[in-house]
C-alpha cells in the first residue's frame, strides 16, 4: 500500500523524511491543498485554523517545485513573528533533510543581520522572513528577488492586524509579476480579502470548515470572578489541573511579566514570553517550555504567535484579547494535529457580552464553569499523586539494594498506614494551603464593583453618567491628538462631545469613553468607515485597571497592580525595530518542583508545591 503522501504527489525522499517526523496521514488542509499547489499554476487562498498543518501544506509543494541546482531565492515566505519564522524555516529544513543542496534562511529581527546576510550571500532558495527585517535587507540592496517564483503569505490576517500592509506592499513590489502567491490564514476579515484581490489573479480558494470558526476539538470554558480575586482564581484553576501544560495569555507586556514573576514567587514553574525580551532570552524560555521543564508559559499575543509545541493541554485567557479574532489564534495553540484541548477564559461580569461575541465568531458555545473549592483542589491533587505513583516506572536493579532497609523502616506499620502516611506527605500541604479558602465565583449580577469596562463619573454637564471604554485602531502615528480624535469620533459617530469622556491616545491605537447610551450609536456608525484606505475598528475594551489578590485560595493579601501598557505596540513584530528594552529581561527561575515532579534542591527556601 502506497504512503498517502506519495499518492498526493510527494516524492519518496521527502516522504521518508516526514515519516521519520511522525507524519502518517495528511491533514484535511494538506490533502486538499497539496495537489493544487503542486501544479504550480494557481494563486491560492487557504483558510484553516491554527494547528491543522498549514506549514506542510505549502512547504512540501515548495520542495517539489523549486530548482535546488540554482542558489538564488526562488520562494519567499512572509509571516508575522520571529517565533513563527524560525518554526517554518526549521520545519522546511526537516522536510528536506534527505535532499541535497537545500538552503533555507530565516530572516527576522532581534538576531544578527550580518549573519543573515552572510547566509543569503552563500546561496539560498527559500527565504522565510518577518516583514520588518526583510524590508531592512531589501533597502540595503542585499538580496535579489528577480527570480522569485512563489510568495507565501502565512498568517496573513495577523500580519495585517499588526500593521504590516505597507511593508508587504514594498516587499512584493520587488518580486516578478508572474510569480504565484499563496495566502494562508486562520480567518478571512475584509483586509485579507482585499490583499487577495490586490495580489492574486483568480485564486483557487480552499476553506476547511466554516470561515473564522474555531477548532472543534477545543472545549471553551469561562469563569466569572471579581477583579480583585482574578489571580487567586487563576491559581486555583491551575491547581485543579495537576497535569496542566499550558499557555497563559495576557494583553500587555507588563501584565505578562508581573503574572510570571508572581507565579515564580509562589512556587510555580512559569516564565514569561513577550516582545521586550532579547532573542536569546526568548529562545531560552522556549527551549525550557518545549522540554516541559516549564509548566506555564505566560505570553502576549504577538510573542506566542507561531508557537508550535506538542501536547499543550490548556490555553488560559487571563485577559480577553482586544480583537475578537485573536481568540481563535490563542485557542489554536492547543488541540493541535487532531488532539483535544481546553481554552479557559477568566472574566468579570462586565465581559460576558464579549464572551457572547466570541461564541458567534467561533461558532461554538462556551461552558460556564465554577471556580473549584479548596476541598475540590485538594482531592484532585491527592488522586493525581496516587495516579502518578501507580504508573511510575520502577528501576528494579537500582532500588533492589535499598529494599531491605525500606522494609525495616515500615516493619511496624500496616500496608494501610504506609499508604495513609505517604499520601498525607503531599495532601497535608494542600489542606493547609486551602484551609478556609473562600468561594471565588462572582455572581452573574454583580455590578457593584465597577470592575469592567464601565465607570461611574460625571459627564460634561455635571450629570452622573456611566461610561464605556472603547478601543479604536487609530493613534498618534495617524497624526491624531486628543482634540483631533474627539472631533473625528463625534463627526463619524454623530454624537456630541459632551457625551465623550476620557481620551487616551497611544501610538497605533487609542482608547476613549462614551456614555453607555451612545455605545451602540458609535459601534453602528463606524461600520464601514475607512481612514486612508484602512478599515476603522471600534471595540469594547476588555477591562480597566484593577488590583489583584495574589493569595492562592485566599491565603495571601496584597500583590501587584495591573498597569495599562501599549497593547497594540506590543503586537508589533516581537520587539523588532519598534520596541524599547525592558529592564531586567525574563526570569528563568522555576518552581520548587519541575514539571516531572522532581525536587528542586537548589531552591529550598521556596514553599513546597507540586
Amino acid at each position: 500500500m502506497n504512503n498517502p503522501f506519495i499518492e498526493l504527489g510527494i516524492r519518496h525522499d521527502i516522504v521518508n523524511a516526514i515519516s521519520e517526523l511522525g507524519f502518517e496521514n495528511p491533514t484535511p488542509i494538506q490533502e486538499q491543498s497539496i495537489p493544487v499547489l503542486l501544479t504550480g499554476s494557481n494563486d491560492f487562498v487557504g483558510l484553516a485554523q491554527t494547528g491543522t498543518g498549514k506549514t506542510a501544506a505549502f512547504g512540501l509543494p515548495l520542495l517539489e517545485l523549486l530548482d535546488f541546482e540554482e542558489n538564488h531565492p526562488q520562494a519567499l515566505v512572509l509571516c508575522p513573528t520571529r517565533e513563527l519564522c524560525l518554526q517554518i524555516a526549521k520545519d522546511i529544513n526537516n522536510y528536506a533533510k534527505k535532499m541535497n543542496n537545500v538552503h533555507v534562511v530565516a530572516v527576522y529581527g532581534g538576531a544578527s543581520i550580518s549573519d543573515q546576510l552572510r547566509q543569503i550571500r552563500r546561496g539560498v532558495q527559500v527565504v522565510v522572513a518577518t516583514p520588518g527585517r526583510m524590508l531592512d535587507i531589501i533597502n540595503r540592496n542585499a538580496i535579489d528577488f528577480s527570480h522569485i517564483k512563489y510568495v507565501v503569505l502565512d498568517e496573513a490576517d495577523e500580519m495585517l492586524n499588526m500593521g504590516f500592509q505597507e511593508d508587504i506592499d514594498s516587499i512584493l513590489s520587488t518580486t516578478p509579476d508572474e510569480k504565484k502567491t499563496w495566502l494562508f490564514s486562520a480567518t478571512m476579515p475584509a483586509e485579507v480579502r482585499r490583499i487577495a484581490k490586490k495580489y492574486m489573479d483568480n485564486p483557487f480558494e480552499l476553506t476547511m470548515g466554516t470561515k473564522n470558526t474555531g477548532n472543534q476539538n477545543i472545549e471553551h470554558e469561562y469563569y466569572v470572578v471579581r477583579a480583585r480575586d482574578k489571580y487567586a482564581a487563576f491559581k486555583r484553576i491551575v491547581d485543579n489541573n495537576p497535569e496542566i501544560f499550558g499557555i497563559v495569555f495576557c494583553r500587555t507586556k507588563i501584565e505578562t511579566q508581573e503574572i510570571a514573576e508572581a507565579l515564580i514567587k509562589d512556587g510555580y514553574n512559569a516564565d514569561s514570553l513577550h516582545g521586550d525580551l532579547s532573542q536569546q532570552q526568548r529562545d531560552k524560555v522556549m527551549k525550557r517550555y518545549r522540554e516541559r521543564s516549564l509548566q506555564l508559559l505566560i505570553a502576549t499575543d504577538v510573542a506566542a504567535r507561531g508557537i508550535d509545541v506538542n501536547n499543550v493541554t490548556h490555553v488560559i485567557n487571563y485577559s480577553l484579547p482586544d480583537e475578537i479574532e485573536n481568540y481563535t489564534h490563542r485557542s489554536g495553540r492547543t488541540a493541535r494535529a487532531g488532539k483535544s484541548g481546553v481554552s479557559i477564559s477568566i472574566v468579570n461580569s462586565k465581559e460576558l457580552g464579549k464572551i457572547r461575541q466570541i461564541e458567534r465568531v467561533i461558532g461554538k458555545k462556551f461552558i460556564k464553569a465554577e471556580i473549584p473549592s479548596g476541598f475540590d483542589v485538594c482531592e484532585k491533587q491527592l488522586f493525581a499523586l496516587v495516579h502518578k505513583v501507580h504508573n511510575v516506572e520502577v528501576n528494579e536493579e537500582q532500588i533492589e539494594q535499598y529494599i531491605p532497609r525500606i522494609m525495616d523502616e515500615f516493619a511496624d506499620m500496616s500496608k494501610e498506614d504506609v499508604i495513609k502516611r505517604f499520601a498525607s506527605l503531599e495532601f497535608n500541604r494542600f489542606l493547609e494551603y486551602y484551609q478556609n479558602a473562600p468561594d471565588l465565583n462572582a455572581p452573574a449580577d454583580d455590578f457593584r464593583s465597577r470592575e469592567g469596562a464601565q465607570g461611574d463619573r460625571f459627564n460634561r454637564d455635571g450629570m452622573r453618567a456611566e461610561y464605556t471604554r472603547l478601543f479604536i485602531n487609530l493613534g498618534s502615528v495617524d497624526e491624531f491628538n486628543r482634540g483631533d480624535l474627539l472631533g473625528y469620533i463625534c463627526n463619524n459617530a454623530k454624537i456630541t462631545g459632551r457625551n465623550v469622556g476620557k481620551i487616551d491616545v497611544k501610538g497605533v491605537y487609542s482608547f476613549f469613553e462614551v456614555v453607555n447610551a451612545d455605545v451602540d450609536n458609535v459601534m453602528n456608525n463606524f461600520k464601514g468607515v475607512d481612514f486612508k484606505g484602512r478599515p476603522v475598528r471600534i471595540e469594547i475594551s476588555g477591562e480597566g485597571v484593577s488590583s489583584s489578590n495574589r493569595g492562592g485560595g485566599g491565603r495571601r493579601e496584597g500583590g501587584y497592580q495591573k498597569r495599562e501598557s501599549g497593547y497594540r505596540g506590543d503586537r508589533r513584530e516581537g520587539g523588532e525595530r519598534r520596541e524599547k528594552s525592558f529592564a531586567g529581561g525574563g526570569n528563568s527561575g522555576g518552581g520548587f518542583r519541575d514539571f516531572s515532579g522532581k525536587r528542586r534542591e537548589d531552591r529550598p527556601e521556596r514553599r513546597k508545591r507540586f
